[in-house]
């Protein structure tokens, strides 16, 4: 009896409409963190359990794949590329020289609960900066997130931030910083669970007072401009030597920000980010899509200063941040901005006589040659045929040449979104201007799209 094909809850299969845009997500990302002089690295995907357990929190450590291998050693699935890469930079920190910047792209797993946007397999795009405590690889982590949606076609977003020190500060006033996980980790749920919850699970877990609560939460639920904001927080931590320092941060990154061009009002100050993630230290960022709020941050991260304390005594500071491509994805699907397209060429060729085949297969070297992605459809069948595979596949022109054409030393080149044709001369070895019509189809195709 047949398997039935199905794949595992929580996992999906990518169809070429939408591996398409994912690539283009990635692609794009490299060009971007390459820009700014981060460097590529890889890591396994499976790594010894200590290596991963109580680096995150108790929600991830309960999350992880873990298992024994054949060789009796306890081993897990990474659940970010964070952890890795301060296991990865205490092993080669030698090697890589520091500050060390780097890029890294890959898969990771979690056992959550699925939903809109979040699967148990999605890959990260992160960048970090190793080996300094300052601010300014803080404040180019922000300028990174900000060029990189910039660069995918995304205006309307939000990077919104906050600062460890300031919450941290805050609680060494009120005598929590014993139990700070605890408060943090409800802090961060504030958005879900509302103050009452929150102020519940303080209650239960951190056993805070009413006057604590009430201060956590005049904190976390701040609102208005940066500039009210920062004077709120420098009210609240008035008197704290931490505390300061985290808003003397703050003001300097919205300052340094604005400094580098980042349009006004797109980083904005949240004092209720707390990040789910026991690791970060110092400033901390979430971004948020102002058209799709709901789907939550497509792009976060911040400062981990003792994090790679863990493997090495060498003292490792951090940063960086995490694109979130698959729930990115999932938001520009749902905003509709992702064209119907199923194919990386940019034309197909037209095959009318299986005899003429090697004269569409040179064709096509010539095209590409050129710098033009093509396909030749294998078989000589009805034009008709062949321009409905084009449309479905997304082409932006099919190149039409029949016995006439040949004859004439020439080639139509029909622009699939418009349904507009032109004539354009080929001898058999030239293939210039059939290339330059292919680009004009394309370009009109993408002004269409967007």
């Amino acid at each position: 009896m047949p398997i039935t094909p199905r794949t595992l809850k929580g996992f999906r299969d990518y169809l070429p409409a939408a591996a398409m845009p994912r690539e283009w997500i990635v692609e794009t990302a490299r060009r971007v963190y390459r820009s700014y002089g981060f460097r590529p690295i890889d890591t396994p995907a499976l790594e010894y359990l200590e290596i991963l357990t109580g680096k995150g929190s108790d929600e991830t450590d309960k999350q992880l794949y873990r298992f024994t291998d054949h060789g009796g050693r306890d081993v897990g699935l990474r659940f970010d590329l964070t952890v890795p890469l301060a296991r990865f930079v205490a092993q080669h920190a030698q090697e890589v020289g520091l500050p060390f910047k780097r890029y890294h792209i890959a898969s990771v797993w979690r056992g959550e609960n699925t939903q809109a946007g979040r699967y148990r397999e999605f890959m990260q795009c992160d960048f970090d900066t190793v080996g300094t405590t300052a601010l300014t690889a803080d404040i180019e982590m922000v300028l990174v997130v900000n060029d990189l949606l910039t660069a995918l076609g995304i205006s309307a977003f939000t990077i919104r931030v906050n600062h460890r020190a300031v919450l941290n500060g805050l609680l060494e006033k009120l005598g929590l910083a014993g139990k700070s996980a605890a408060v943090l980790r409800a802090l961060d749920k504030l958005g879900k669970i509302g103050a009452e919850g929150v102020t519940a699970e303080m209650a239960k877990t951190a056993e805070t007072t009413e006057q604590q609560n009430a201060a956590l939460l005049s904190l976390a639920s701040l609102q208005g401009d940066n500039t009210t904001i920062l004077a709120e927080l420098k009210k609240l931590v008035a008197g704290d030597e931490t505390g300061e320092r985290g808003v003397t941060e703050l003001h300097e990154l919205v300052a340094a920000t604005a400094a580098a061009g980042v349009p006004a009002g797109r980083v904005q100050l949240d004092p209720s980010i707390a990040r789910g993630l026991d690791y970060y230290t110092g400033v901390v960022i979430e971004t948020q899509l102002d058209e799709l709020p709901g789907i939550g941050s497509v792009a976060s991260g911040g400062r981990y200063d003792n994090l790679a304390s863990t493997f090495t005594k060498q003292e490792l500071p951090g940063v960086g941040a995490s694109l979130g491509l698959d729930r990115l994805l999932a938001a520009l699907e749902e905003l509709g901005r992702l064209p119907a397209v199923s194919t990386p060429a940019d034309a197909l060729i037209c095959l009318f006589d299986a005899d003429r085949r090697d004269a569409y297969l040179a064709l096509a070297a010539q095209l590409r040659a050129a710098g033009t992605g093509v396909e030749v459809y294998p078989e000589a069948k009805k034009l008709g045929k062949q321009l409905q595979y084009a449309d479905k596949q997304g082409f932006a022109a099919a190149v039409i040449i029949g016995q006439s054409e040949f004859d004439a030393g020439e080639a139509q080149v029909k622009h699939l979104a418009s349904g507009e044709s032109a004539t354009v001369a080929y001898d058999g070895r030239d293939a210039n201007a059939i290339a330059a019509e292919i680009r004009r189809a394309v370009d009109a195709a993408a002004v269409d799209h967007g």
